[in-house]
């Protein structure tokens, strides 16, 4: 059982502490932004780049991959070290991926400098969290969470018209480049206005082994995602080769099973090996008593969810706008800002509804308005949906992307004392970006999967085109996320298809228009799953006032 005998010892209120929470959310705002801003510049990049979707996928979820895998260490670091410290060193590694990123010319160094923008990102995010809970008290602290979750919530939304305004007006590097003077103005407040902070009840010793395991269970677990429509789920489809490693193509059973399993031994040792590091009172990268607070494990568990329906959406949307419906990229970027209209609408009103009814009810308000805008945009989406009709569904999403976001955090870690409050902050956000990658992961996979099946059979039917180059083509829409159907337009009929082009484009557009569809039913589904989990989470809050974790003061906090 955790104890805090006088949470002045772990953090003082600071008479800049607004400020500093000023700059703690720009610094939140970089690390969001870079999570969503990639989406609308994917098929630019790809094209520029030659990525294929595979590629593609790596980009936009291997971010979130290292920031799950070292989320729960940064955490801990920063209880130790020092958060604000921790912060600064996460804004200068960020910095650098960014400049990395910007000077990429494949897509080998592009991926590469994810990883450090990962790197940066997992130092940056428990240390704004877990200084905003050590530093805020009574109701200061519930105006701080809201103001922590609505940057999470608008951010993440404002990131695709940002993304496509830059690589619109300059080029695709300006996502990147944009994050240096950010970057450089955080760093200065930081220094005058966000104090230091530190855990004193931390444990002996780091717990390297637990990062290993950790990073490396996520990290095949992704990986076997994103590569199994590729490589094949069971029989091998493709050959493997990465590094010194190397998998036939014509061997019996593909790596991705594989994979898989040896990611499931991992993780499990990981829990085992985080168990005994707690009996044996040394530090742990995962405090698994946190999970003994309803709330938290079902609000981390809601968290999981809503992630992976919020970011797979944010992967197939901005390919379908573009090279299915034809817009621009500012054009895609507009459309996605709907999200942001919404989220910043509800967001600013979530607090008061959270007054007068309750955070877990809003949370729930807002998880069924996000599910149903999916749902619905699920059903319409064609080769020919209506960009104002998207829009307008998009604006309902918002909606409830702003009262849950900014309320989940609150809801999750209301009850998680402060002195732990880094471990409390650390596990929540790596929920939330194990959530992304795998959102990135599945809905790639849905996608290239729908994508390959559709097209080969609506392709079977137009006139003109051989039968041996329908799986070929249809294999093309899949691996380029989409990038063939404009590139085909354009040609007509003078291209390899001769007058059988423009009908095979049409079939191309259905294809990949149905398994966007597809997708997006499925980011819908684990949105209503969140849903649930969230009636779970409201009814752990109602027991909360009749449990020994309640009966506390701002001077005394206490947790079974």
């Amino acid at each position: 059982m955790y104890e805090l005998a006088n949470h002045k010892s772990v953090g003082k209120p600071s008479p800049n502490k607004w400020a500093g929470l000023g700059v703690l959310a720009a610094g939140l705002s970089m690390i969001v932004i870079d999570g969503t801003i990639v989406g609308v510049s994917l098929p630019t990049i790809i094209n520029d780049l030659h990525l294929d979707l595979n590629e593609a996928q790596w980009v936009n979820s291997l971010y979130s991959v290292v920031l799950a895998a070292l989320l729960l260490t940064s955490g801990r670091l920063g209880d130790r070290f020092g958060r604000r410290n921790l912060f600064m060193i996460g804004v200068v590694l960020f910095m650098a991926g960014s400049i990395f990123a910007a000077l990429s010319h494949d897509a080998t160094g592009l991926i590469l400098s994810r990883v450090l923008q990962g790197v940066g990102g997992a130092a940056v995010l428990p240390s704004t969290l877990s200084s905003v809970n050590s530093t805020f008290f009574g109701k200061d602290r519930t105006t701080a969470f809201a103001i922590w979750g609505a940057v999470i919530s608008g951010m993440a939304a404002i990131g695709p018209l940002l993304g496509g305004w830059l690589t619109s007006s300059f080029s695709w590097q300006w996502i990147f480049i944009v994050n240096i003077p950010l970057g450089l103005a955080v760093l200065v407040g930081a220094v005058l206005f966000v104090p230091e902070t530190r855990s004193p009840n931390d444990k002996a010793g780091l717990d390297f082994l637990g990062l290993l395991l950790s990073a490396g269970g996520f990290g095949l677990f992704v990986f076997a995602l994103i590569e199994g429509p590729t490589l094949g789920w069971w029989s091998a489809k493709g050959a493997l080769s990465l590094g010194p490693i190397s998998w036939p193509a014509d061997a019996t059973i593909s790596a991705v099973p594989i994979t898989l399993a040896a990611s499931i031994v991992l993780l499990l040792a990981f829990i085992v090996w985080e168990m005994r590091r707690a009996r044996l009172n040394r530090s742990a990268i995962l405090d698994l008593s946190l999970f003994k607070v309803r709330t938290f494990s079902w609000g981390n568990s809601v968290a999981a969810m809503v992630a992976i329906g919020e970011f797979g959406l944010l992967l197939v949307l901005p390919l379908y706008l573009i090279n299915i419906l034809g817009l621009g990229t500012l054009n895609a970027g507009f459309v996605l800002a709907a999200m942001a209209l919404g989220a910043f609408f509800s967001g600013a009103s979530a607090r008061q509804l959270a007054v007068r009814m309750g955070p877990p009810n809003v949370v729930i308000i807002g998880l069924a308005l996000e599910a149903a805008g999916l749902l619905v945009l699920g059903l319409v989406i064609t080769s020919s949906t209506s960009v104002w009709l998207i829009a307008a569904l998009l604006v309902i999403y918002g909606l409830g992307l702003g009262l849950a976001s900014a309320q989940l955090t609150g809801t999750v870690l209301a009850d998680i004392p402060v002195a732990v409050s880094g471990q409390g902050s650390a596990t929540q956000s790596t929920v939330r970006q194990l959530g992304a990658a795998l959102g990135s992961a599945i809905m790639g996979s849905v996608l290239a999967h729908y994508a390959v099946n559709r097209a080969s059979g609506l392709l079977a039917d137009v006139p003109g085109v051989p039968a041996n180059q329908v799986d070929t083509l249809a294999k093309q829409l899949s691996s380029s996320a989409g990038g063939v159907v404009p590139q085909f337009a354009q040609q007509g009929s003078h291209g390899p298809l001769g007058d059988a082009g423009p009908a095979a484009v049409s079939a191309l557009s259905d294809g990949f228009a149905q398994a966007v569809s597809a997708s997006v039913l499925a980011a819908a589904m684990f949105l209503f799953i969140g849903l649930v989990g969230a009636f779970f989470v409201a009814a752990a809050a109602r027991k909360i006032p009749t449990s020994p974790i309640n009966q506390r003061t701002e001077s005394s906090r206490k947790y079974p």
